[in-house]
């Protein structure tokens, strides 16, 4: 009978029948995510993509489960894609655990962008996405706020003075860090989102409705927020890695070519850089006009 072993975390969780595993996937048991081996195969791959290599018929269940030691075979993720539609670990987060399937998230959006991608839900809703995105962009914008604050004031970054304790006062201080950031992030996912899908829809490469874009912004930035803790260049890295990610997301998620993905992206990008060349051209021609010709 066909058994194959599950772990997740590097941790065996066990060996189980084929059948056995659908149901875990079906019930929650068992994640997408996890890293499933059998005999035969070279390395361990993500459970979605070895259960979607599967027949549909149903294999009957040996009743073997248990904790034995997995055999030797390299913990070593494929470089395929998995299934798709599988959900994130976040969106498994009421069996795993908020912090565990956070950490999981973001762990996976950072270094396995297309793996992740492919098995992010499309649809379900936004309430958790939103949440996702709130609790990484809070975290790394509040954070990245304090450092600069903590390192102008020790002469590191500008006068060592601190400017917006000089002028607001640190109650205002707290009120835009505890109030005013997480309104603008839920501002800017919902604002950013609508741009994107609107710029991926002009390009040809929205297949699926505006909700697949604002989870692709959401997971991404929720991930990415966090570098902004890396002091001096942590923003830079964030912002790149972002765009990164969303042109990855986007054709991972819409089913479409990169390319589109990229350039819509990009999009708004070029139409603020034409436009601003556009505006210094007419500019320079003003100024012209106001010289007097001899």
């Amino acid at each position: 009978m066909a058994t194959i072993h599950v772990a997740r975390d590097g941790t065996n969780i066990g060996t189980f029948s084929i059948e056995e595993v659908r149901e875990g996937l079906r019930i929650g048991r068992f994640l997408p995510s996890d890293m499933a081996w059998e005999a035969g195969m070279p390395d361990w791959r993500p459970l979605s993509q070895v259960m979607a290599e599967r027949p549909a018929a149903a294999t009957p269940a040996s009743g073997v489960t248990g904790t034995n030691a997995l055999p030797v075979a390299p913990f070593a993720s494929s470089s395929g894609a998995a299934a798709s539609g599988g959900g994130l670990p976040w969106e498994h987060r009421e069996q795993l655990g908020m912090f565990k399937a956070y950490c999981d998230t973001v762990s996976m959006v950072l270094t396995k962008p297309g793996e992740a991608f492919a098995m992010m839900k499309t649809e379900g809703d936004m309430t958790g996405p939103m949440l996702f995105a709130l609790i990484g962009g809070s975290a790394g914008l509040i954070v990245c706020f304090l450092l600069q604050i903590a390192l102008q004031s020790i002469g590191v970054m500008g006068s060592g003075r601190n400017a917006i304790a000089d002028m607001f006062g640190m109650g205002i201080g707290i009120f835009l860090l505890i109030v005013l950031v997480p309104v603008l992030i839920i501002v800017g996912m919902f604002l950013g989102s609508g741009i994107l899908h609107l710029c991926l829809m002009i390009v040809g490469g929205a297949k699926k409705p505006f909700e697949t874009t604002f989870r692709v912004v959401c997971f991404s930035s929720g991930s990415t927020y966090l570098l902004a803790m890396i002091p001096f260049c942590g923003g830079m890295i964030a912002g790149v890695w972002n765009i990164v990610l969303e042109c990855i997301g986007l054709a991972r998620a819409h089913e479409t070519d990169t390319g589109k993905a990229v350039l819509a992206v990009l999009l708004p990008v070029i139409v603020c850089c034409g436009g601003a060349m556009l505006l210094a051209i007419l500019g320079g021609f003003s100024a012209l006009s106001l010289f007097p010709r001899h």
